[in-house]
């Protein structure tokens, strides 16, 4: 992040080594996992449109660009494109499930406002604004074609203007091209490899936030593979919708006016800004934990570690992915990973080989493996039925606990308990004898209310000598719990499972072997996927709930084989088969009209209200949409009657495109490009590897190229356009191969084994001898940080602003000038705040501060441990004069009067200084 020194903002230069200590050569950034965080931020105000929008996803780019630090060899962007019809499945149930929870909230919210209205409750006045709808981040909308211009534009301008991005080869993968962005980075890593100039110890770094690129990453064999994403930070407060007021949701909202909190009320209740931190998630290391976990003895085969990898990949598909359902019995939160690697250990000496081979199955193995989950299906159930009941038993009784612990009554209003250590000065006593009797007011009423919660009141108030009334369910200490019709810890779970699933009794051994077969078909289906690209565009599972691992018996004869020459749906067909008909808006008017007409054939597609199956679950979003399936035929043979009704941007915008490579005027292949379009050769040519750091593919002219001396449109209003343009774009294609080329899932030849990371005491489960698990800083673990000893403390609490409104790099420590308090003194007339002392260095090289402790030489003087390097400041006669003080420390600071007072009364005791910050909250250097 850039640096601030003397008030003046130091921009970072990219172009210099890297702080985490590693050079990374090849950056991948999946635009999924950026653009969503950009619509809704945590910690910052929504964009309030689309070129706020885009600016945000810019900076957001720049970020993470800042955090590697690093010319990059290659850069590849890939935001999400028409995916295979497995993962549109996927696609279609969030985007129904989006679009009905948004209508559901927006109703409960003027619902619950009108309520608290009616009961003359004080609400702000309510902001019209139209609601942001997410499902526009689909390919073939017209927002995802004009994200695809700003970043053909942000690309030329970083180009153009940042010297960190001088020789980077720069890949844009936008919506048009037919693929998941995740996917289509690890297809471009496996045509890479094959390649014989390959560099088997490149350093690659993907920017991502779902889960599964760990599994993509490991299937690349690759030694150094590193992700990076947001660091999680979970239960995060934030206001009320209705009221904007901290510490309640929308549904428990009363309409209370906001009390004045302080002198500076506006800033009481609001969130602090931080910038998001993020974490590096280093493959290498997991490849050491696995080989520890996966190393077997006495096999009857040679052990292979890549090949165990790749087991352990396919075996983490059984708890679920983007393509199919999780097994019955196999929950993740369970430890169903360790459950399914300690069978795989005791099974595979059976099975006579690994389950899988560069992405193909072997079904037979897979069997053995899967009967025995089977055979422990049953305690499986009964386990989680008792582990469920033990839960709900703590939690009824810690409710108890609570419930009796809590005050009968906590006044409100100005007599209100205030937190020890608040800084805002309490409020005036206002009419204090009319306080008093509304409270005594409110005690009573509550006292008579709560009297017999099973005796009803009279119209005064009064308790009622009829019977008594039902107990209210919210008042109960249990929760009301879904109902629950398979009981999978009762004897006949699997014929109530399959009637309640899927209407058909248990003893149709005819159907359960179809959806055994499906499932073991998605099964090749989506590791293939993961090693080899995608199989078959068309195919998905055709259920929405998995069979019982005790079914899988007699799948070594099934078939896994997939149609050859399938095509991805097209931009708009994608929109017509995920969109539900809220999200129309997006479509052509004629396509549009085939969602809501009644008349329309396939009108059935687009239910306006569903079914969410909990299936055992608690709550609705960890449930089942039963959404109808999609015919493919069906939709094709209905939009071929709308398809003439395109105009040419929509047909520009339904069309499958490509990738677009782009360098600027200092990359070695900037004048092979040129050269390309000066004499419009229009056929296709092969990258010179030695131009381009070793990439191979081909390129074709760009009808919309990004051309030097050409002016680049901005495509967002608040933005200039490039008037002196020295960037280069063309059309870049993958190498190619045979259909039927097999990439082989190993450690490429020439590959360095990255150094052991991993330490004997982090085997350990309860290592860190007890304290809290810290996050290590850097790529470096054996880096030492640098302490300060106590007094270096005390003089950056005398130098330090401690007003949060203040600039500062230590906002928490004491404020200058502070008298009353305890750890503050005056500052005298020659001493200089600390900031003030990095004033002599050169500017280029200022924002870095002082040389950090552990790359300094040793400096030691005759009997005297080494300085720190704020102790070497605190003793320069040029920032400070002690000949001025009465009383001075060891450290050459002025000592306060009770210090030379603690210290006369220890004359002659040798202490040692402590190392440990004090308790009032000082930051670390």
């Amino acid at each position: 992040q850039a640096k601030e020194c003397n008030g003046v903002k130091v921009p970072i230069d990219t172009s210099k080594p890297n702080p985490n200590e590693v050079e990374f050569d090849n950056l991948y950034l999946d635009m999924n996992g950026i653009i969503h965080p950009c619509t809704h931020p945590e910690d910052k105000p929504a964009p309030k449109n689309e070129d706020e929008m885009m600016v945000a996803i810019f900076e957001y780019i720049d970020r993470i660009f800042n955090i590697d630090r690093r010319d990059f060899p290659d850069a590849k962007s890939d935001p999400s494109s028409p995916a295979p019809r497995a993962k549109m499945n996927q696609q279609r149930s969030r985007r129904f499930r989006a679009s009905k929870e948004g209508m559901e909230a927006a109703e409960e919210k003027q619902k619950i406002r009108q309520e608290i209205l009616a009961k003359g409750g004080f609400l702000p006045p309510e902001e019209v604004k139209e609601r942001f709808d997410s499902n526009c981040i689909t390919p073939g909308t017209e927002f995802m074609d004009n994200l695809a211009k700003c970043l053909r534009y942000y690309i030329a301008d970083r180009l153009n203007s940042d010297p960190g991005w001088k020789n980077l080869t720069v890949i844009l993968s936008d919506a048009s091209a037919p693929g998941e962005g995740e996917h289509k980075i690890m297809d471009y890593i496996r045509r890479q490899r094959a390649q014989p100039n390959h560099d088997p110890n490149t350093h690659h770094c993907l920017c991502g936030a779902d889960a599964d690129l760990i599994m993509l990453g490991l299937a690349t064999h690759e030694p150094n593979f590193t992700i990076i994403r947001e660091e999680f930070k979970p239960n995060k407060p934030k206001p009320c919708a209705l009221c904007n007021q901290m510490g309640h949701e929308v549904k428990d909202c009363q309409g209370l006016p906001r009390e004045k909190q302080g002198k500076h009320d506006q800033f009481a209740n609001a969130l602090p800004v931080s910038e998001q931190e993020f974490i590096f998630i280093r493959l290498c290391v997991l490849r050491e934990y696995l080989e520890r976990e996966l190393t077997m003895a006495s096999l009857p085969f040679t052990f292979d570690f890549e090949r165990s990898v790749d087991d352990w990949v396919f075996m983490c598909f059984f708890v679920g992915n983007d393509f199919l359902p999780h097994l019955p019995s196999l929950e993740i939160r369970e430890g169903a990973i360790d459950r399914l690697v300690n069978i795989y250990k005791n099974v595979v000496h059976k099975t006579g080989g690994y389950l899988t081979e560069s992405g193909f199955v072997n079904l037979q193995r897979v069997q053995m493996i899967m009967l025995a989950v089977g055979e422990v299906e049953d305690s499986i159930f009964k386990k989680r039925k008792d582990d469920d009941d033990n839960f709900k038993r703590r939690q009824k009784e810690k409710r108890k606990r609570l419930k009796r612990d809590q005050p009968s009554f906590i006044p409100g209003g100005q007599f209100s308990p205030q937190a020890l250590g608040n800084r805002s000065s309490p409020q005036a006593i206002c009419n204090p004898r009319q306080a008093a009797f509304e409270m005594r007011m409110h005690e009573r009423q509550n006292s008579t209310t709560s009297a017999s919660p099973n005796t009803s009141l009279t119209p005064d108030g009064s308790p009622s000598l009829g019977g008594g009334i039902k107990r209210k369910p919210e008042d109960s200490d249990s929760e009301p719990e879904p109902e629950d019709n398979i009981r999978l810890w009762e004897t006949g779970w699997k014929q109530r499972y399959y009637k309640n699933k899927f209407d058909v009794d248990a003893s149709d051994e005819k159907f359960r072997r179809k959806v055994v077969q499906s499932y073991v078909e998605g099964l090749c289906w989506v590791l293939r996927y993961y090693y080899q690209g995608c199989a078959s565009w068309n195919w998905y599972y055709p259920f929405h709930y998995a069979p019982f691992a005790s079914d899988f018996e007699g799948i070594a004869d099934m078939p896994s084989d997939f149609e050859k020459g399938s095509k991805p749906f097209k931009p708009l067909e994608q929109l017509m088969g995920v969109f539900p008909a809220a999200s129309g808006n997006f479509l052509p008017p004629t396509w549009r009209k085939l969602m809501t007409d009644p008349e329309s054939s396939i009108i059935d597609f687009y239910p306006e209200d569903f079914a969410i199956d909990l299936n055992g679950k608690k709550y609705a979003w960890q449930g089942v949409a039963l959404l109808p399936f999609v015919d493919e035929r069906r939709l094709r043979a209905a939009l071929e009657e709308v398809y003439p009704d395109l105009t040419p941007e929509e047909s520009r915008r339904n069309s499958l495109g490509g990738d677009v490579l782009f360098v600027g005027k200092h990359h070695p292949l900037c004048d092979f490009i040129v050269e390309q379009y000066k004499t419009k050769n229009t056929e296709a040519v092969d990258i010179p590897p030695e131009l381009c750091h070793g990439i191979q593919g081909k390129l074709t002219l760009n009808d919309n190229a990004v051309l030097p001396d050409q002016v680049v449109q901005s495509p967002v209003p608040m933005l200039r356009d490039l008037t002196q343009n020295s960037a280069v774009s063309i059309s870049f294609k993958d190498p190619q191969f045979a259909e039927d080329f097999v990439f082989k899932a190993t450690v490429l030849p020439g590959a360095k084994k990255p150094a052991p990371v991993l330490k004997p005491g982090d085997w350990e489960k309860t290592n860190n001898d007890g304290r809290p698990w810290r996050p290590q800083l850097g790529f470096n673990r054996d880096r030492k940080p640098v302490h300060l000893d106590q007094s270096a403390f005390r003089t950056l609490g005398h130098t330090m602003p401690r007003d949060r409104g203040m600039p500062g790099m230590y906002p928490n420590a004491v404020p200058l000038g502070a008298y009353g308090s305890p750890y503050a003194r005056p500052l005298m007339g020659s001493q200089q705040q600390i900031p003030k002392l990095l004033s002599n260095l050169r500017p280029q090289e200022s924002w870095r501060g002082p040389t950090p402790l552990f790359q300094q030489s040793p400096q030691r003087t005759a009997g005297a441990a080494p300085l720190l390097a704020w102790n070497r400041m605190l003793q320069s006669p040029n920032q400070f004069q002690p000949a001025q003080y009465q009383g001075l420390g060891p450290m050459g600071y002025p000592q306060r009067p009770e210090d030379r007072m603690d210290r006369g009364r220890q004359v002659g005791k040798q202490s040692p200084t402590p190392c440990s910050p004090p308790s009032q909250g000082f930051p670390l250097l």
